[in-house]
């Protein structure tokens, strides 16, 4: 099969970049599962399992996409009508009335129920990008965009500042912080990291006791609590959005009271680092994502229609989830 693949940011990427490290997980194994992969990319993309067609995200896509193809899979937002087999996978949520592709695909089985859709794939990474380093584990870690406060590094913050003695490494956010208001931390307990490569976040988490992620929002998938649980850290979260579908009682706690994940939190060394890692390999590897897509490729090459309705958010979730 040949696949498009389309996004319209720059490959690879430096820092973080969920998605995109999605994306590419994706067509790193479909290309070692034998189909063709072409991605379409930001300008300066690179690629050494696909071709590469460079796109600026405002041009017309369709005028440069090889005719050849089999199917068309957006990985970034719907740019537009086609004439070939497509699906959209959905890594956000929608605003409410937002109205997304017939052919849209979502991250998880929450995601997809609260858009009225029961299409889903888990995302997947290739876990053999990562090393894996015994060490001693002794503070906590938040993973997330700290300037988005439905990420809720200030409850992250909260939380680990009543443990006695421990400390949390915020990768993700900056001590000082004005695009959402004037925020500074001025706590020594606090570690702030910035964004941040995989080398250097793998080693802050290899050496992390969990991670914290008292998100105030309906969480879509959430890759900061698999590639924890990767590094053998538990979760400590909220029961919003994915988590309660990925986050089981064997690798992680979930509360919206912040007394309980105080209290779990202190018990950290009662969850296997081995048994959370084995699960995140198990479950959200990228051979698994990658057949999942294939078996819906296959389907949407026949001429399935994936959604019975057009997906939309079903309820306005524009206001800040409950955690005290």
């Amino acid at each position: 099969m040949k696949i498009i693949i389309i996004t319209s940011s720059k490959l690879p990427v430096a820092k973080y970049g969920g998605t995109e490290r999605v994306l590419w997980s994706l067509g790193n194994e479909l290309h070692k599962l034998g189909h063709k992969v072409v991605i379409v990319a930001g300008p300066g993309s690179s690629c050494p399992f696909a071709e590469v067609i460079h796109w600026d995200g405002t041009s017309d896509f369709r005028e440069i996409i090889p005719p050849d193809h089999d199917l068309i899979h957006f990985f970034s937002d719907f740019a537009g009508e086609v004439n070939s087999p497509y699906l959209v996978t959905q890594q956000g949520n929608s605003q409410f009335g937002q109205v997304s592709s017939i052919q849209t695909v979502f991250v998880s089985m929450d995601h997809a129920a609260r858009h009225g859709s029961e299409v889903f794939v888990h995302n997947g990474l290739d876990w053999s990008d990562v090393e894996v380093v015994n060490m001693p584990r002794k503070d906590f870690h938040f993973l997330g965009k700290a300037a988005w406060r439905r990420k809720n590094v200030r409850g992250a913050i909260s939380v680990t500042k009543r443990l006695h003695g421990k400390n949390l490494h915020v990768l993700g956010g900056h001590r000082l912080n004005f695009s959402m208001g004037f925020r500074f931390t001025a706590s020594p307990r606090v570690k702030f990291h910035g964004m941040v490569d995989d080398t250097y976040k793998q080693r802050i988490m290899q050496q992390s006791r969990g991670l914290v992620f008292p998100v105030r929002w309906n969480e879509p998938f959430g890759l900061a609590i698999t590639e924890s649980l990767y590094c053998g850290c538990p979760v400590f979260g909220t029961p919003y959005g994915s988590l309660p579908e990925l986050v089981t009682s064997e690798v992680g706690f979930l509360s919206s009271k912040s007394i309980d994940l105080v209290e779990a939190m202190e018990s950290a060394d009662e969850w296997s680092s081995l048994t959370c890692r084995d699960y995140a390999v198990e479950n959200f590897n990228s051979r698994r994502m990658a057949l999942k897509y294939l078996d819906i490729y296959e389907q949407v090459v026949d001429g399935k229609v994936l959604n019975k309705t057009a997906p939309k958010l079903l309820d306005d979730e524009s206001g800040l989830l409950h955690f005290k």
